[in-house]
């Protein structure tokens, strides 16, 4: 292992320049060349590769976003794409891969290796955290705080206004976001995969703090939950309930910006160095994360096809702290 080449794929998310500095400067101390690939798989394809060196990535760790783009291909999906990308990749001497990303980066890594034999180490790159491998994946803490910064500022106006507020966070088929800043900002409720919530069940609650005289609430909801999108839901229950006063605040691609927080530039730059040093020891097809707070290795056909369940422990809190509920106390406790 000589020359090893970087790239970001799929959707960005805080901290992956973080993860291009500890790639490009752990290969360095190991006396490794970097390249960086700009635009992903499609960068690949049309030879679109750069040499980096430690000044390259001077004063990125702090940036969103990432300074080797990101882009979707779909000419990699055919044989004749990856083969482009083959003859690139060769024609740079590149002798191993760094992918951060998420599934579909991982997918593409492993048919590539099935391929042509290219190893690849993946660093988990998503503000979902829905990745099979690692407690954490980069972008995630950063997207939390920032959909909580936001939860904030929108109670203070339902508050003064009496208003229930529908906040719709990203999670196309997991509610980590949503659980985690239901609890940090207090929400009266978190709609999401996990937790089976129906629209009865919203109705139900907001009658329960309507006569508690309670004016306000907030209302967390996944975007990818199979009762529908947040507007969706808020329209359901104005039909049941016309006199509340009730909006829809969607968050979209806000909580993919911005400067990644501590946690997220700590965990990008230690799966950075867990990627480098993966690819020198011959590990190939695998995901560098860190479960417990111990760097591991996953293969990537276990990060893409097993799920990650979220911690029944947040949703329980979820559960006991708005009021919602389901079980006898005593086996609860029990």
């Amino acid at each position: 292992m000589k020359r090893i080449a970087v790239f970001t794929s799929g959707g960005d998310a805080p901290g992956m320049n973080a993860c291009i500095r500890a790639v490009v400067r752990s290969a360095h101390y190991f006396g490794l060349e970097v390249y960086g690939i700009l635009k992903g798989y499609d960068g690949m394809i049309h030879g679109n590769l750069i040499e980096m060196d430690d000044r390259s990535v001077s004063n990125i760790i702090q940036r969103g976003g990432t300074i080797l783009k990101s882009a979707r291909s779909e000419e990699f999906r055919t044989m004749e794409g990856r083969k482009k990308a083959y003859e690139n990749i060769k024609k740079f001497g590149i002798d191993g891969l760094v992918g951060i990303g998420g599934n579909g980066t991982f997918t593409g890594a492993e048919v590539f290796y099935n391929e042509f034999q290219i190893p690849c180490v993946g660093a988990p790159g998503t503000i979902d955290n829905d990745l099979y491998g690692t407690d954490f994946t980069i972008g995630y803490d950063t997207a939390v705080n920032t959909a909580l910064s936001a939860i904030d500022r929108i109670r203070d106006t339902a508050d003064a206004h009496e208003r229930i507020f529908f906040i719709e966070v990203m999670g196309r088929d997991t509610g980590y976001i949503a659980v985690r800043s239901a609890i940090a900002g207090g929400a009266e409720m978190s709609v999401m995969p996990e937790s089976k919530n129906s629209i009865k069940e919203v109705i139900q609650k907001l009658k329960h703090g309507t006569s508690q005289s309670k004016s306000s609430h907030i209302i967390i909801v996944a975007e990818g939950h199979e009762v529908g999108r947040a507007q969706s839901i808020a329209d359901k229950v104005k039909k049941e309930l016309p006199e509340l006063d009730a909006k829809v605040t969607t968050l979209g691609h806000v909580q993919r910006g911005g400067a990644p927080t501590a946690a997220d530039r700590v965990l990008a730059s230690r799966l950075g160095l867990g990627a480098v040093e993966g690819l020198i020891k011959g590990k190939t097809n695998v995901m560098a994360g860190v479960i417990n707070r111990t760097l591991c290795y996953t293969p990537f056909k276990d990060t893409i096809t097993k799920k990650k369940p979220i911690n029944k422990e947040l949703i329980r809190i979820v559960e006991i702290l708005n009021g919602r509920k389901y079980h006898n106390i005593e086996r609860e406790i029990l």
